[in-house]
């Protein structure tokens, strides 16, 4: 590794490839690309840098990414997709149309319960109110959680802003590094825009730096919400398959809270909560509606369906 002196600190902003864009803490950004498998960085590391020697051009090598509090990602049989890291939360945008998939939703979750993420959900399209009254009632279990302080819900208009929508996302996102993902028509880039005025320029300019050219979607980008750089979005790709092959099956209860709750209470300390005699998690799921339900059949469902599709993971 080259002399420590001559390392500067640096956070990367955004990523295509093997290519970054690293920011210095005076704001400075430059293009750097990795040294070897070791120094591969994803948005949100914090890195020392080696700028080129002087003659070869404006860009520089990542010598050595620092250690993380967190990398949020997803993985399946074929290949891992890291999103970014050292992240203080995980904002999930959904709407009222496109109608969501919940099973996307709760992956998600179950991703940042797994690396210590605060999650928060945000339900677009208020608006619409029909759709909304229907997407609304199918995140009640979402809602209780968010109750026990566990999950934010938060009611959302982002094609025409009320000065509220502005207020309750600014109160959530002040002063943090929060990850936005979204399903396609969600709203994710009408959000970045509301707090971001102006991000679409900066964006380009980048994909265009880092020769992502048509490929912008696949690229990942931090921007700075205020001019003393206290609150930030990474704006990812990716949401529309979310595998979870990292996480052992016996682990998923523990990431999921309503399931975690009543897992204490189950006779056998490795119940899996999907047939055994004296289970706390089965008892709550067969509580009629109305007499303490906390455990949803949809959310029972996908508990049961992610630990069949775990336990059947080829490695």
């Amino acid at each position: 590794m080259a002399e420590r002196s001559a390392l500067m600190e640096g956070t990367v902003v955004a990523s295509h490839g093997r290519h970054c864009m690293v920011e210095t803490p005076d704001g400075e950004r430059r293009i750097c690309h990795p040294r070897g498998k070791k120094s591969q960085a994803v948005v949100g590391d914090h890195v020392l840098w080696l700028p080129s020697p002087p003659g070869q051009g404006e860009e520089g090598s990542i010598e050595k990414v620092l250690q993380r509090n967190n990398l949020f990602y997803r993985q399946d049989e074929v290949r891992t997709k890291s999103f970014a890291a050292n992240l203080d939360q995980v904002l999930i945008l959904i709407a009222a149309e496109p109608v969501f998939s919940e099973s996307q939703l709760a992956r998600a979750l179950i991703a940042a319960e797994a690396e210590g993420i605060a999650p928060l959900i945000a339900l677009n399209k208020s608006d619409l109110v029909e759709p909304f009254a229907r997407a609304w009632e199918r995140l009640v279990p979402y809602r209780r959680m968010g109750c026990g302080k566990r999950y934010g819900v938060l009611p959302l208009s982002l094609e025409c802003p009320s000065d509220l929508d502005r207020a309750l996302l600014l109160e959530h996102l002040q002063g943090k590094t929060t990850l936005v993902l979204g399903p396609s028509g969600s709203g994710k880039s009408t959000l970045i825009n509301l707090l971001v005025p102006g991000a679409a320029a900066p964006t380009g300019e980048i994909s265009q730096a880092l020769n992502s050219g048509r490929h912008t979607t696949t690229s990942t980008h931090w921007y700075w919400m205020d001019a003393l750089r206290t609150s930030a979005l990474i704006d990812s790709p990716g949401f529309q398959e979310f595998g979870l092959q990292h996480i052992a099956p016996m682990q998923l209860a523990a990431c999921m809270p309503d399931i975690a709750e009543h897992a204490g209470g189950c006779k056998f300390y490795n119940c899996t909560h999907l047939h055994e005699p004296g289970c706390g998690v089965l008892d709550a799921v067969k509580k009629p509606t109305g007499e303490g339900e906390e455990i949803s059949a949809s959310r029972y469902k996908i508990y049961s369906d992610l630990f069949d599709e775990l336990s059947h993971a080829r490695y």
